[in-house]
């Protein structure tokens, strides 16, 4: 699944490069599967290509299902 090929969705896709290129950075996670799939034989396009879509499943779960907000502290007297 290809996230869609719109021109209306190239600000989104952007968005995606600039997260995949951030956490290939910083994240231990990110960097430890770059490494696993380069050690795999993936290229660097095709180990792109699967990162974004990955970010794009996360960001998706977190506009679905977004973590309720506390409940406000009640100030007494």
């Amino acid at each position: 699944h290809r996230t869609r090929r719109q021109a209306t969705d190239q600000p989104s896709q952007q968005r995606y490069g600039s997260i995949h290129l951030v956490r290939m950075r910083y994240d231990n996670r990110t960097k430890e599967y770059v490494a696993r799939r380069t050690a795999e034989g993936l290229s660097k396009k095709d180990i792109l290509r699967c990162l974004k879509r990955f970010i794009a499943r996360e960001v998706y779960q977190h506009l679905a299902h977004p973590n309720p907000m506390p409940k406000p502290l009640l100030q007494t007297a």
